[in-house]
């Protein structure tokens, strides 16, 4: 076996965690325009992030499964996470009138901290293949 379901899930947190703190660190600059750019900031990589821990767990969480269900999983993961984000945006913009910038911003920023994220953590994982 590569790889433990429990070992990716381990990985899928710590590149979530790193999306929090990309999202946290947009906010804390944003903070010198005010609290809506930083609500807003907050908003649009919360959105990100919740959204990257719903196609996480959706991917993750059934266990072991055959490769078609495996696939689906991911897929309908990947949707919702799509969904999520979309909807905190939706929110943060439409409903509670905040900046765009910042929202965009950060749910750009926090995506791209999951891409440096996956690089890193997984080129620190200590799980290893019995072969």
């Amino acid at each position: 076996m590569l790889n433990s379901a429990k070992a990716a899930w381990r990985l899928a947190l710590r590149a979530v965690a790193y999306q929090a703190i990309a999202t946290l660190a947009v906010a804390a600059a944003c903070a010198p325009l005010g609290s809506p750019a930083v609500l807003a900031a907050l908003a649009g990589g919360g959105a990100m992030t919740l959204g990257s821990l719903v196609a996480a767990w959706g991917a993750l969480g059934g266990g072991v499964a055959g490769a078609g269900k495996v696939l689906a999983r991911l897929l309908l993961g990947l949707a919702a996470k799509w969904l999520v984000v979309l909807a905190g945006l939706y929110l943060a913009m439409a409903v509670w009138q905040l900046p765009a910038l910042p929202a965009l911003g950060a749910a750009a920023l926090a995506a791209a901290a999951w891409l440096v994220s996956t690089r890193f953590v997984t080129n620190r994982s200590t799980t290893r293949a019995n072969a």
